[in-house]
C-alpha cells in the first residue's frame, strides 16, 4: 500500500507514500484512499486531514501512466480504473469533514485532481501545478472540470487544460488555485488544522455541507437547510459556545 494515515490528536494526516514513482496513483492507491478517507471520517477523535506527501519536494505526479499506458486499451480494466478514480474524487470532493492539501513540489494530473477536490490548499514556493489530459489526447471529467472551474472560473480552467502547462506556485495563488503560500506548508497547514479543530465541528461540517449545496446549483433554502439552521439552536455546541462568551473563557467543544 503507498497510501496511508496518521492520526495526531484531531488532525489525521493522509500520507502519499511512493517516492520513487513522484506519489504517482497506481490502481490499487486509488482503491485504497476512499477506503482510508472512510476510516477518517468515521473516526470522532478527527476534525481535519491532512493531505499530503510522506516525503518533501513532491505531492503527486497523477496516475500511473505506465501502468495506465498498459491497460486502458483493455476496456474492463479501463472501467475499472475510472470507477476508482471517480469515486476517490467524487467522496474527498464531499468528505464530511474539512479536508487541506499541503504541496510541496509538482501536484499534476490526477494529483491535482486531488488537490482541487480538498477544500483547502497551502502551497509551497516550488509547488508547480497542471492538468495535463491533452498531452495525452484525453478528456478531464465533467465532476472534476467542476472542481476546477469553481476554483479559478471558466477562462482560467480553459487555460489550464487546453495548454496542459506547469503553474508556479505564485501564479496558482494568484488565479485562486491554491488559498496559501508558505515556505513551510506542513507546519502552516497544520497550524490551519489546529486552529479549525478548536472551533465547533458542527458548524463547520454544516458550512461544508451547504458550500457544497451552493457549488451544486442550490441558490434558496429548502427544508433541509432550515432545519440546519434551525436544530443547531438546540445543540450543545451552542450551549458551549453560549456560555464560554458569557463566562469570558475559551470554548471546548466535544
Amino acid at each position: 500500500m503507498s497510501v496511508r494515515l496518521e492520526k495526531q490528536g484531531a488532525v489525521a494526516h493522509l500520507l502519499i507514500d511512493r517516492a520513487e514513482k513522484r506519489n504517482a496513483f497506481a490502481q490499487t492507491m486509488w482503491e485504497q484512499f476512499p477506503i482510508l478517507l472512510g476510516e477518517v471520517m468515521a473516526d470522532d477523535t478527527i476534525k481535519v486531514v491532512l493531505l499530503r506527501s510522506a516525503v518533501g519536494g513532491i505531492f503527486c505526479a497523477g496516475a500511473d501512466i505506465a501502468e495506465f499506458g498498459a491497460g486502458a486499451l483493455d476496456p474492463e480494466w479501463r472501467a475499472k480504473n475510472q470507477d476508482a478514480i471517480s469515486r476517490a474524487q467524487y467522496e474527498l470532493a464531499r468528505a464530511e469533514k474539512p479536508v487541506i492539501a499541503v504541496i510541496d513540489g509538482d501536484c499534476v494530473g490526477g494529483g491535482c485532481g486531488l488537490a482541487i477536490a480538498c477544500d483547502l490548499r497551502v502551497a509551497s514556493p516550488r509547488a508547480r501545478f497542471g492538468i495535463t489530459p491533452a498531452k495525452l489526447g484525453l478528456v478531464y471529467s465533467l465532476h472534476d472540470t467542476k472542481l476546477l472551474v469553481d476554483l479559478v472560473g471558466p477562462a482560467q480552467a480553459k487555460r489550464i487544460l487546453f495548454t496542459a502547462q506547469l503553474l508556479p506556485a505564485e501564479e496558482a495563488q494568484r488565479i485562486g488555485l491554491i488559498e496559501m503560500l508558505e515556505e513551510d506548508p506542513v507546519a502552516a497547514a497544520t497550524a490551519l488544522a489546529g486552529t479549525i479543530a478548536t472551533v465547533s465541528s458542527h458548524s463547520v461540517r454544516n458550512s461544508k455541507k451547504i458550500i457544497r449545496s451552493i457549488l451544486d446549483g442550490q441558490a434558496e433554502d429548502d427544508a433541509g437547510t432550515q432545519a440546519l439552521f434551525a436544530s443547531a439552536f438546540t445543540g450543545a455546541d451552542f450551549k458551549e459556545g453560549v456560555s464560554a462568551f458569557l463566562e469570558k473563557r475559551k470554548a471546548v467543544f466535544r
